[in-house]
């Protein structure tokens, strides 16, 4: 049997924070699904726009938004722009000839 243990001291034994033991996460307004679900078609349609191309997109279809709301709501829904990263030269091998 488990000894009962008050809520307060859990997190301390576990050495976890507090705040997400008691904070409740905020639902998310109506107006901001409807974002995220055009937000996900425009991804779906064009994966290599970023921020600034889906904004400008938005705006073509009368919705303004700004650029870190878009952000915001593209990390919480986990989805980022395709592009092509920059190489970095410690992965290449060198050859001396």
């Amino acid at each position: 049997m488990i000894p009962s243990v008050e809520v307060f001291f859990i997190p301390q034994l576990m050495y976890v924070a507090r705040s997400p033991v008691y904070a409740m996460p905020r639902p998310v307004s109506d107006s901001d699904l409807e974002l995220m679900k055009l937000i996900d078609w425009l991804h779906l349609e064009m994966p290599f726009s970023g921020l600034r191309m889906l904004r400008d997109l938005l705006a073509l279809k009368s919705i303004k938004v700004g650029r870190k709301h878009i952000a915001t709501l593209m990390k919480r829904m986990g989805i980022e722009a395709l592009y092509r990263k920059p190489q970095s030269l410690s992965s290449r091998v060198w050859h001396g000839i």
